[in-house]
């Protein structure tokens, strides 16, 4: 007897034995799969268009295909990038279902997906790890070929799961985590301890992960160096650890913000500067407080095209590097005296970390308590209010604002 059931044909896959097969008095076969396979009504967080308000919306959501799994969220956060998601990057789709930094657990999977089951706690990623292509085997990046940086809003088949009132709903990368469930690829997601802190989870699926990769991956912070942090948010915070991680001696933390230098000091920040209170340029007062030649690595977090260049110049002639994190709006950099005095500009996505070998490690490391990931959380909103996140955002005490879904 076969399964007569539409996702176990388009799936080519029934997950259960003849056994449970029921005939109707219409005599056609079906199986309880079709249950576990029906598409869920949910809310989301949707934007209709550039600069619209989000409004907390019903959607559906579809079953997963062969290598996808369905998730039903816990928790998750609110990054720079999603704020500029609204703004028409990178896209410019809508509707769009809001969010990519989350943690939550397996509703149901494909039925070629092998590396999570039902039940498993997991956090998104927006960048897959094949562990084959050029660049996997490489050494020198995270850009993986087979399962990229995903800018369309769609699935890597090009479609959509998702769709409110019969119309089809983008994602920013590869989810959409400010949803009650999402549908995302198994490639772009990791097991974690289903005891981890869920906060802490959310934070280390981008911002943290990416300030804490750009100085362990991407620069390679060596022992003894000196570091200068433009921009004291939970990127710029994770880039001073993991400075410290890599036994920088001098960790220098700018911001305009007197309320970070308590927050960079949590993390490792050996010296705090606050351009307000100076007529100087930044990187004349980093040189200052490093002996008058400027640091040996620094870190643009904001994505203010001007502190870009105050970055650059805070390094050492000949032999300072610059890593580029920050998302700007306008990425227009110029090209002067300041890259030409033998700087190296970098510019890095998701802080060079690897799904499978690298984010891995950092969630040991947070389920092992060894950050100090409650500094990050200051704020807590529902789902159902998540405007009021935004406005959080404003105030110089929020750092990340955690959504409960």
């Amino acid at each position: 007897m076969y399964c007569t059931c539409e996702m176990c044909y388009l799936n080519n896959y029934c997950p259960f034995s003849t056994f449970h097969f029921i005939v109707t008095s219409q005599t056609h076969f079906f199986c309880f799969c079709s249950l576990l396979y029906a598409p869920i009504s949910c809310k989301a967080a949707v934007c209709w268009g550039k600069g619209k308000a989000v409004m907390v919306e019903e959607i559906q959501i579809e079953p997963p295909k062969s290598t996808e799994v369905r998730v039903k969220m816990l928790c998750a956060s609110i990054c720079h990038t999603d704020i500029i998601s609204i703004q028409g990057f990178p896209h410019g789709n809508y509707p769009l279902a809001l969010g990519h930094e989350g943690v939550g657990v397996v509703e149901s999977i494909g039925n070629q997906v092998t590396n999570v089951k039902e039940g498993d706690m997991v956090i998104p990623f927006t960048i897959g790890e094949c562990q084959e292509c050029g660049n996997c085997i490489s050494g020198k990046t995270n850009l993986c070929l087979k399962y990229p940086l995903r800018m369309t809003g769609l699935m890597p088949d090009n479609t959509s799961r998702m769709s409110i009132r019969g119309e089809k709903v983008y994602q920013v990368f590869s989810c959409a985590t400010w949803s009650e469930y999402m549908v995302i690829d198994a490639n772009y997601i990791l097991k974690v301890d289903p005891s981890i802190d869920l906060a802490h989870a959310s934070f280390i699926s981008c911002g943290f992960t990416t300030g804490f990769g750009a100085a362990w991956k991407e620069a390679k912070v060596k022992s003894g160096s000196s570091v200068a942090v433009f921009g004291l948010g939970a990127v710029g915070l994770g880039a001073i650890s993991g400075a410290k991680m890599q036994g920088a001696t001098k960790i220098i933390g700018i911001d305009k913000n007197e309320m970070k230098k308590e927050k960079g000091e949590a993390f490792g920040m050996t010296d705090f500067i606050n351009p307000s209170d100076s007529d100087r340029s930044a990187s004349q007062l980093v040189k200052e407080l490093s002996g008058g030649m400027g640091v040996d690595y620094s870190f643009e977090c904001t994505g203010a095209v001007p502190l870009l260049t105050e970055s650059l110049e805070s390094t050492k002639v000949g032999t300072g590097e610059t890593i580029a994190i920050g998302v700007a709006a306008d990425p227009t950099v110029q090209f002067n005296l300041t890259i030409m005095y033998g700087r190296i500009l970098k510019a890095t996505v998701l802080g060079g970390i690897k799904l499978t070998s690298d984010l891995s490690v950092i969630a040991d490391k947070c389920q092992k308590e060894e950050f100090a990931l409650q500094e990050l959380l200051t704020h807590e909103v529902q789902l159902a209010d998540i405007n009021r996140a935004f406005e959080l955002l404003k105030q110089p005490d929020c750092v990340k604002v955690v959504i409960k879904i």
